[in-house]
């Protein structure tokens, strides 16, 4: 037996622990499946994607200091889910350890809000990584030709054509989804370096500042108090440096992944936070001092490079841009898709008898991309409500996401459980990053509910809470639906070791037969 097939054998086993079958291919290794958390981070492009939020919200004190502070918070939340990652890497990942660490009284509720937050957090992410993307395909368009300015539905007919090819790109074999990481990986640090060296060495004297005005200068455009419109600004970096329980989400996938999910999670959010945090400097010494005008232009990123770098040039780096931002959107695909796999595994997602199938062709859960990206592209219809209404989009992504991440990490401290730790392990200090993890993040959840400015409209109210609020709302309302709902026969992950390859959902069925039966017979 190769060493391979001994690590594969070892995977296996421990998947079979937490009741599971083996049913994709471990195609990727602990680089690629690091690869997958690093490429969705994105780095330049996410950068680029929400550089108005901390310019609009402290200018470059946000995009430095903010960006700081906040990356600090968030590998605490990295180090909490790397630890529960290490002891059961499993696609389900956050509602299957929420079931596991939580009371008996209380677990299949929670379990059941943690996988429909993540669901909604996941798919929100893929809608506004997308939607960056083609935002900065536009602005290629205005970077060539000034006069060009995309409106709202152009911009949503690219969005929609950007997620149906990250529908067929995410269909295909798992082996090439995994290859794929590698280039992934090289292009994230090109753009790095590029931006960390190139544009200090590009930008003519009239747009270089000076380090008092690039490190110290506080400039609030959104009528908010100087220290909330700080806290704002966290959002860009919770944005850049998010959706990293991706990993967990490959972990079916993954070779050695009770050591490659934990080490893929904290090294991608570590390297992201310095790396980040070098790229913000550079910016706030390279764009000028006309804060107006780059908020006001329809890509503050690219208004950047035009000034520094030059028409062809800036084309040409932006061109690797949108790229690096594809490539994020079809990674946040793959992962978001994995979840709901797993999530209509244990029958609790609308249709999860038909979810719940994997290509014999691709071997891979086509009818989940799919379906992720179906509810994409309604996520995107917000643009219409408004310019400002898609900024929710954005909002949801890390406010669901820190709903599903923050309750598994309560529970293994709030519950009496048998936590047994994996190779990664924070021992004595597990506590304390736990509790500031939770705080940071039921915080920051609290803030995204509010309006970009305190004076707000229809069309620029934060529909965050709405969504979100909206879908954990039906998600309660189906749970506790008379005879049908899932309080009735929803009891967490669904062992599968024992089912046949053509009974997908089979159990679920049945127990909702055996719910109805009683019922009547009552």
């Amino acid at each position: 037996m190769t060493n391979k097939q001994t690590v594969d054998k070892a995977d296996e086993e421990v998947l079979a622990e937490l009741g599971y079958k083996q049913e994709f291919k471990r195609a990727f290794t602990p680089l690629e499946l690091f690869g997958v958390a690093f490429s969705i981070i994105g780095l330049l492009p996410s950068i680029a994607s929400v550089l108005t939020y901390s310019l609009s919200n402290g200018g470059p004190s946000a995009m430095v200091w903010g960006w700081a502070v906040a990356s600090l918070f968030i590998l605490c939340v990295a180090m909490s889910m790397a630890e529960l990652g290490s002891a059961a890497p499993t696609s389900g990942g956050l509602y299957f350890w929420t079931h596991s660490l939580s009371s008996p009284r209380c677990r299949n509720l929670l379990s059941w809000i943690v996988g429909y937050s993540n669901t909604i957090g996941s798919i929100a992410s893929v809608a506004s990584i997308d939607w960056g993307c083609a935002v900065q395909i536009a602005a290629a368009v205005n970077i060539s030709n000034q006069n060009f300015v995309a409106t709202q539905q152009q911009t949503f007919g690219i969005y929609v054509a950007v997620l149906f090819s990250h529908g067929i790109v995410c269909s295909l074999g798992t082996a090439i989804l995994a290859r794929l990481q590698n280039l992934y990986i090289i292009l994230n640090l090109c753009l790095c370096f590029a931006v960390i060296i190139g544009l200090p060495a590009a930008t003519q004297k009239e747009y270089m500042n000076t380090a008092s005005f690039a490190l110290g200068n506080f400039s609030n455009f959104n009528g908010w108090t100087s220290g909330y419109a700080f806290i704002l600004s966290f959002l860009a970096p919770l944005w850049t440096i998010g959706s990293f329980d991706s990993s967990v989400h490959i972990s079916e996938e993954a070779s050695n992944a009770t050591t490659a999910v934990p080490w893929a999670i904290v090294s991608a959010v570590g390297i992201a936070g310095v790396l980040g945090w070098a790229i913000n400097i550079s910016l706030t010494f390279c764009m000028g001092t006309d804060l107006t005008s780059l908020i006001s232009s329809p890509q503050p990123m690219a208004y950047i490079f035009l000034n520094s770098f030059g028409q062809n040039c800036t084309l040409i780096l932006w061109a690797f841009v949108v790229l690096g931002q594809y490539m994020m959107g079809s990674s946040m695909v793959l992962a978001a898709s994995r979840q709901s796999f797993a999530f209509s595994r244990d029958g609790a997602l609308p249709l999860s008898s038909i979810l719940y199938r994997m290509n014999s062709f691709t071997g891979t859960p086509v009818n989940t991309v799919c379906f992720v990206v179906m509810i994409s592209t309604l996520l995107g219809l917000l643009a219409l409500a408004g310019p400002e209404a898609i900024n929710a989009v954005f909002a949801i992504s890390v406010a669901g996401l820190y709903v599903a991440y923050a309750i598994p990490i309560a529970s293994r401290f709030i519950f009496k459980n048998n936590f047994k730790p994996g190779p990664f392990n924070l021992g004595i200090f597990s506590l304390p990053v736990g509790i500031i993890s939770v705080s940071f993040m039921a915080f920051m959840d609290i803030v995204f509910f509010f309006p970009t400015t305190p004076q707000t409209s229809t069309g620029s109210m934060n529909y965050t809470v709405v969504v979100l609020g909206g879908v954990l709302s039906l998600s309660l309302v189906w749970y506790y639906f008379p005879v049908y709902g899932g309080v009735h026969w929803f009891t967490g992950p669904v062992p599968n070791l024992d089912k046949d390859d053509g009974s997908s959902g089979s159990l679920v069925d049945k127990k909702v037969e055996a719910a109805v039966e009683v019922k009547e017979v009552q």
